[in-house]
This record gives C-alpha cells, structure tokens and sequence, in this order.
C-alpha cells in the first residue's frame, strides 16, 4: 500500500506511537508485506526466526520487537507489538469507507459495461469498457477491472484475507487494505471469491478463465490465458505464471510458485513449487507419469 504522500519516520512513529531508530526526516511511501516489500515501504516482523529476513529484505523501514542493530540506509521502528502497529498504519491510511447506495458515487463504470440488478459497486471501484457484470455480484473498494471482462451471478471480489494472529483468547486479524485487480479480457464463473491482497494486490491476468466456485486467496497472482476449473481453492501468495490450467478441485498451498504451461490434474494437493511445461497429479502433487506408475506399482503390491 502507497501512501497518499511521502511521510518522514517520525511522522509515523507518531502515527503508531513507538520509538523510531535513524533520521526523523527519513522518507517513507508506503507499507507492505516481506513478499512484495519494496524500497521506501515498512515491513513488520515479530519473531526472532524472521528478523535476518526483514532486515535484509527491500523494506527500508522494519517495524520490528527489539532494538537491534539498524542496516545502514534503512531505519526501525521500535515496538512492543509489531502486528498491532502494522495494522494501525493500515487503518491510519485506508479506513473503512461506509457506502450508502449499491453503486458508489466514487465508482467509475467505463462505456458500454452492463449491470445487471443488485450488483454492488464499493468506493474507489473502477470497471472498464463493455464488461459484463451479472447479477448479484458484489465488488468490494478499491478494485480493478478490465474491459471485456464478464463476471457470473454471486461472485465476491475484494473480501479480507484470511490471515490471523493467535492470541491468548482469539485470533487477531491483520487487515486488509490491498486491491483485487481483473485484467482485460477476463471471465470470472459463478459464486467465486477473491480476496483482495494485505497490503498489496491480488491479481488475474489478462485472458484468464475461471470457473463456478473457485477461491483465491490474497495477494496471489494469477497469469495470462490461465484456466482454473470448479471448485479450485487456492491460498493467499501464490504466483501462478501464465498458460497453466488447473482442473478441478485442486488445492494449492501458500507461497508457492507454478511454472508456465503447467498442467494440474483434478484432486491435486499442491505443497511446493512446480517446474514449468509439465504435468503433475496427486498429493503430494508430483509428475503423472511417476504417480500414476507408484499407483500401478501400490496394486501389484496386493497380488
């Protein structure tokens, strides 16, 4: 998330109320998760397991639980509860907009796109030229579309990420403040979800194809002229490269990466990356040809 404006370090450490180490002038754009961090923007870790990757990652600024040596050309922000203070900046800087009408004044609906009733368009949303947008779907702030793009009756874009931090009593959640961002020529089946992205945005890509009852989770990225079958869930921080296709119902962990051109088999369990130009299947997903040989191999085995 960019900031409307450049703020210094300790503008911020005012916002958030913690000590701050480095120059107070020093400029800050924005805020970000470790996976998309980039010069200028805040990143937050709280455990110690972590704290080598943050402090050498692109963040300049690491809102960090303990004063530790500051990484020349970067600068800390000293608190007792990261977590806390990273969503304080999200809701200093994206708040929630309350919406009085189904279609935002803010809204902006390009020449030749179709609503059909009950549609609800959030604040800020922006939807390009001839789409189609069915019945009963429900677009949240901030979000992206495309021209040409055809969404199908109950599909949900810009819904929180699933992202929890366990305390003592419940589970605290980090809020959201991304964007889900359609590209152009896009169509999106039936009672889909997709979550918009922490800090950042959870994207399809141009050409892509999805079918009924897919869920993609935040800040995940889906390629060009991808295709997703029924009934797909795929977790938050996945990069999916361009012309893959995955059948129906396959799972697909987070953090992972599938190559392009990859094929994904139906019931597939995704736990790792995947190298471009093949074709994998089963759980663990590996090769087909190597499952389905252990597979033949399992039924001898009773013989």
């Amino acid at each position: 998330m960019r900031f409307p404006k450049t703020y210094n370090l300790e503008t911020i450490a005012q916002i958030i109320g913690c000590e701050f180490i480095g120059d107070p002038n020093f400029e800050v754009f924005g805020s970000n998760e470790i996976h998309v961090v980039q010069p200028g923007e805040i990143v937050f870790v709280d455990h110690p397991k972590y704290y080598d990757k943050a402090l050498n990652s692109n963040a300049s600024v690491i809102l960090i639980n303990k004063e530790v040596p500051c990484p020349e050309g970067k600068a800390l922000l000293i608190s007792d509860d990261p977590f806390r203070d990273f969503n304080k900046i999200s809701t200093y800087f994206r708040p929630f907009q309350k919406s009085d009408n189904l279609i935002s004044h803010s809204a902006i609906v390009g020449e030749g796109t179709i609503l059909q009733p009950n549609v609800i368009l959030g604040n800020n949303v922006t939807i390009g030229k001839n789409c189609l947008i069915h019945a009963n779907v429900v677009i949240y702030d901030n979000t992206i579309i495309g021209d040409n793009v055809i969404i199908h009756s109950g599909t949900v874009l810009g819904a929180d990420a699933f992202y929890f931090k366990k305390r003592e009593t419940y589970f605290d959640p980090l809020i959201s403040c991304g964007r889900v961002i359609i590209e152009d020529n896009v169509t999106i089946g039936a009672s889909c979800t997709i979550d918009r992205g922490v800090t950042g945005d959870t994207t399809i890509g141009e050409g892509s194809k999805l079918d009924n009852q897919i869920q993609i989770g935040h800040d995940t990225v889906v390629g060009k002229m991808c295709l997703i079958a029924s009934q797909v869930g795929i977790a938050g921080c996945v990069v999916i490269k361009n012309h893959v296709t995955i059948w129906g119902q396959v799972g697909i962990t987070s953090g992972v990466t599938i190559g392009e051109k990859v094929s994904i088999l139906a019931q597939s369990g995704v736990s790792k990356n995947l190298e471009q130009n093949k074709v994998y299947f089963g759980t663990p997903a590996e090769e087909s040809r190597e499952k389905l040989k252990q597979i033949a191999y399992l039924k001898r085995l009773t013989k």
